[in-house]
C-alpha cells in the first residue's frame, strides 16, 4: 500500500485527478464526507488530506511515502525528502510587494513582514540588505498599510488582493509550482510503486523524456 499525503483544497483535488489518471484511483475520495483517509486495496493506495504546509512533515517522518507540496514550502522548511518531479500545476510566485509609492531607503533597516522567514532572510542576505523580519501567519497585506512593515514577502498568484489594497510587486524572488516528493526510505523499499507513480505523472506533465 502506497501512502499519499495530499494538500487540502483545490490543488489537492487537481493532484488527485492526476493520480487517478495514473491508475491509482480511489472512488471513496469523491464521496461527500468528512473522512480524511481513503484507501483502495485494488489500486494499492491510501490517500489522506492534510494542511499543505504539513505535507513535507508527513513525508519526511514516514507517515506518508509520497506527497505533493509547493516549492515555497520545500524551500521554507527544507525537509529531508526526495524532490522527484515538478507537476507543473499550482503555479504562482514568491515576491516582494509594497505600497505603490514605496521607495527603499538603503540607509535604514528594511522591515519585512512574511510567513516565509527563511526565504525572506536568505533572499535579502544575498542582496546584502539589512532587514528586520516580522513573522506573521496571515493577512500579510495589511502590515505595510498599518505601518507594521515596509514590504511583504509572500505568494502572489493573480495579484488581485495586492491591487485591492494598493500594493504592487517590486521583485519576483522565484516561481512556484507543486512538486512530487518522497520519503527516502519509502523510495528505496517501495521503489516499484514510487517509480510507477513517477513515470505516469511525468508522462502527464510531458516531462517523461526530460
Amino acid at each position: 500500500m502506497l501512502n499519499v499525503a495530499l494538500p487540502k483544497g483545490r490543488l489537492g483535488e487537481k493532484v488527485y485527478e492526476m493520480f487517478e489518471k495514473a491508475g491509482f484511483d480511489c472512488p471513496s475520495i469523491r464521496e461527500n464526507s468528512r473522512k480524511l483517509i481513503f484507501e483502495n486495496e485494488k489500486s494499492s493506495v491510501r490517500y489522506f488530506w492534510v494542511k499543505p504546509s504539513d505535507v513535507p512533515v508527513y513525508v519526511e517522518r514516514g507517515a506518508a511515502d509520497i506527497g505533493v507540496a509547493g516549492k515555497d514550502i520545500l524551500l521554507e522548511y527544507e525537509p529531508d525528502v526526495y524532490e522527484l518531479l515538478d507537476l507543473d500545476i499550482g503555479k504562482c510566485r514568491m515576491a516582494v510587494a509594497a505600497p505603490e509609492d514605496f521607495r527603499d531607503d538603503p540607509s535604514k533597516t528594511l522591515k519585512v513582514a512574511t510567513k516565509f522567514s527563511r526565504i525572506a532572510r536568505e533572499y535579502y542576505s544575498s542582496t546584502g540588505r539589512d532587514i528586520d523580519i516580522i513573522h506573521l501567519n496571515g493577512s500579510i497585506e495589511i502590515a505595510p498599510i498599518l505601518g507594521l512593515s515596509d514590504v511583504i514577502v509572500d505568494i502572489v498568484e493573480t495579484g488581485v488582493t495586492l491591487r485591492e489594497n494598493n500594493l504592487k510587486v517590486f521583485e519576483t524572488i522565484f516561481p512556484i509550482s507543486a512538486r512530487l516528493i518522497a520519503n527516502k526510505s519509502s523510495f528505496k523499499f517501495k521503489n516499484d510503486l514510487c517509480e510507477k507513480v513517477l513515470k505516469e505523472l511525468a508522462f502527464q506533465t510531458g516531462r517523461d523524456n526530460k
